[in-house]
């Protein structure tokens, strides 16, 4: 009998144990997925000031069409690939699309910035100044949501890899999440933050 109540004790303690593991990878898991909602506020927030960016341009920029139409471009390229990251947080072929998509939005916006600083009228537009330094303060947030996104990735890669949890991840199906990067053949135009200095 004394065997008996041992063996369960200690059956207890292991499904409690075995427990503790699988809730502390449902846990990690959800802090990306909510890490990733702080990003998709912020991008959000930046896709919302282009628009009114790009009006205010519009009138001093009428022979930098090209620019423009690129910025409107790359702003629905964004916007698709928020969406499917959206759809599945982690997911790598979702976080590869939406990388690459932020790369061209940022590329396209640091041309129409630099574009901007040709016209002294435009420098000096209320407007203008305004949606720049919101835009410059949303990159940073965007910069600080990102951080830590991958931060959450990370510690949630690293509970499914270690051993004994990765017994428990393995069994229950948790995938490895997606760090949001930038692809190497856009990185030397992303990593350089649009300059918004008027």
């Amino acid at each position: 009998m004394v065997m008996f109540l041992i063996l369960l004790a200690v059956l207890a303690v292991a499904g409690f144990w075995l427990v503790g593991m699988y809730n502390g990878l449902v846990t990690a898991r959800n802090t990306y997925k909510n890490a990733f909602a702080q990003i998709d506020v912020q991008l959000q927030r930046r896709f919302d000031l282009i628009p009114n960016l790009v009006e205010t341009v519009r009138g001093y920029l009428k022979h930098e069409r090209e620019t423009l139409e690129a910025v409107i471009a790359a702003r629905a390229t964004a916007v698709s690939g928020l969406s499917a990251a959206h759809a599945n947080p982690g997911d790598p072929a979702a976080m590869a699309q939406l990388g690459a998509a932020q790369g061209q939005l940022n590329g396209a916006l640091g041309r129409l910035l630099a574009v901007a600083e040709a016209y002294p009228d435009l420098k000096a537009n209320e407007n203008m100044i305004q949606l720049t330094e919101e835009l410059s303060s949303t990159e940073n947030k965007v910069a600080f949501a990102r951080q830590a996104y991958n931060d959450s990735v990370l510690a949630y890669n690293n509970r499914c890899e270690v051993f004994p949890s990765s017994l428990i991840a393995n069994n229950f199906r948790f995938s490895q999440a997606a760090l949001l990067d930038i692809p190497a053949d856009k990185a030397a135009q992303v990593r350089e933050a649009p300059r918004v200095q008027f």
